[in-house]
């Protein structure tokens, strides 16, 4: 379980204190996916960066399966919004990445390693370069270097925005099957309201900065299959809508 208790952060620059977030309360079950939408400058990455234990100067309470952050001891997984492949390194060794850094031998994964590169479509491009794949391929290597993890928390800072609609929505399928299959607990910065509301069983509305939970839906349509083409998802979409412009407005 995910637990934030009275996060508040800010940060001093000529002399002036400015408020980033302030009073932040939320919990996340075990393998719970979390959408988090908010307006630019309310926090949103700030936010994963205290989750990922990067920023470690805050108030209140951030744990993980009742501990506090700590990436040394803990698996948690980032994908920012340029995949962080090293383009110097193969497909394969990208996504062995984030095992070699938790100290594991990475020959005890090669067959974990090749599942992952199957499921997610990665079959044949083990040997090429981040350079040599579309954008759609590089979100594909870096979930497989996240997932290969198993990690306690995945982070995701908008990863898909880079993509076009078409491979947005397909890549957004890709992780949902393999979400399934891991049960990872995560949390997913996004800017659109459909990604929201297909990726996140909860969908958590941030204000403007300051930023603080404005309110926190449990989405009943999370997980249905073919929902996209359900009046029920574009209903739900138009009242997210409604409910952001409301609160943003203020």
């Amino acid at each position: 379980m995910i637990q934030i208790k009275d996060l508040n952060i800010g940060y001093e620059s000529s002399g002036v204190c400015t408020t980033v977030l302030t009073d932040i309360n939320l919990e996340l079950a075990d393998g719970e996916t979390c959408a988090i939408i908010g307006p630019s400058g309310c926090g949103k990455s700030t936010l994963l960066k205290i989750l990922a234990g990067i920023i470690t100067s805050f108030a209140g309470t951030v744990l993980i399966d009742g501990q506090p952050i700590m990436p040394k001891q803990q698996k948690i997984g980032f994908i920012p919004q340029n995949y962080g492949l090293l383009p110097w390194k193969n497909i394969a060794d990208n996504i062995r990445l984030g095992v070699k850094i938790k100290n594991k031998n990475a020959k005890d994964c090669a067959n974990a390693l090749a599942e992952m590169v199957q499921l997610l479509g990665l079959g044949g491009l083990e040997y090429r370069y981040p350079g040599e794949l579309s954008g759609g391929q590089q979100q594909r290597v870096a979930l497989a270097r996240a997932f290969l993890l198993h990690p306690d928390l995945l982070l995701m800072d908008e990863p898909f925005s880079a993509l076009d609609a078409m491979t947005r929505e397909e890549i957004q399928n890709v992780f949902l099957d393999v979400w399934r299959r891991h049960s990872v607990s995560t949390i997913l910065v996004t800017h659109h309201v459909e990604e929201a509301v297909y990726l996140g069983r909860k969908i958590v509305i941030l204000s403007a900065a300051p930023g603080t939970v404005s309110k926190v839906i449990d989405n009943p349509l999370f997980g249905v299959e073919g929902i996209r083409n359900h009046q029920d998802f574009f209903q739900l979409c138009l009242e997210l809508r409604k409910t952001i412009k409301e609160d943003w407005s203020k």
